[in-house]
């Protein structure tokens, strides 16, 4: 499990674009036949990914969470965006259709990956976060989210939203996560920017082509930088950070946030006016 510590509003500011990846994006997260963590130090985040084959694979604590099981103090949120597959959490076996959700709560022992085909594997995003109590491990279906139409193709930025875990559908206990899904044409996956002052969130674009780049914007709104992504990267936005970006072609992305609320809409707009 890598680890990444905490950079302040200020500190950001004097970093190069090599320093900027580097505490940020999370490049190669999918591994064929491992699995992939990345232990951030905003709001004690997990990020990993898993890409099972021939063999299932099991996800374990390490030593960096000093637990007996790695969902022990903890949830997880996991989405399927390659092939079909299955998901076992003690025992009881989950089947994630591609775009397909699943909570994992607090306390649960055993969490197993696989796929139906050695060939066509499974690729399992999952995020975690500290949990106080424990809410039932849930299977969240496409069609189950919650769907949210937004933007317009004037904006190019027209959208839909995929809440999947949040105060209004399947329970947690500070973990909010869903997918935005642009439509052809659109490049912007939110505009006017935002921050979070309460929550942190992280970022994996994906369904990008190979040839093709986001362009992710962060910073506070008067210090802004980017950051070029490529197809199923990630990236860290802590809670000071505007979270906006434009693809060179349309594209989607997992969101997931932790901190002290579930309101979708709690954000600090940022005037257009106002961006440096």
């Amino acid at each position: 499990m890598e680890t990444r510590y905490l950079v302040d509003p200020e500190h950001f500011t004097r970093l190069n674009t090599t320093e900027i990846r580097r505490q940020f994006l999370i490049e190669n997260l999918f591994a064929v036949g491992s699995i992939k963590l990345v232990y951030s130090h905003v709001d004690r985040m997990v990020i990993g990914a898993a890409v099972p084959t021939d063999q299932p694979l099991s996800l374990e604590a390490g030593t960096e969470l000093a637990a007996d099981y790695f969902a022990q103090r903890r949830e997880i949120g996991v989405m399927n965006i390659g092939q079909p597959g299955s998901v076992q959490v003690d025992g009881q076996v989950y089947h994630l259709s591609s775009r397909d959700m699943l909570y994992i709560g607090r306390g649960s022992r055993e969490i197993v990956f696989s796929s139906d085909s050695q060939a066509s594997p499974s690729r399992y995003y999952l995020v975690s976060l500290p949990a106080h109590t424990s809410y039932p491990t849930t299977h969240i279906p496409l069609e189950a989210a919650n769907r949210l139409s937004l933007g317009s193709d004037a904006d190019s930025n027209r959208r839909v939203i995929y809440q999947c875990i949040h105060e209004g559908g399947v329970k947690s206990c500070q973990l909010v996560m869903g997918f935005t899904e642009l439509f052809e044409g659109n490049v912007w996956n939110t505009m006017p920017a935002h921050t979070h002052e309460r929550r942190s969130e992280v970022y994996l674009y994906f369904n990008l082509p190979d040839e093709a780049v986001v362009f992710h914007l962060m910073g506070q709104p008067q210090e802004t930088r980017h950051i070029v992504v490529r197809n199923e990267q990630a990236v860290i936005s802590p809670s000071w950070s505007i979270h906006a970006g434009a693809g060179t072609k349309n594209y989607c992305f997992v969101w997931a946030m932790g901190g002290e609320n579930q309101r979708f809409d709690d954000m600090d707009p940022v005037r257009m006016g106002d961006l440096a």
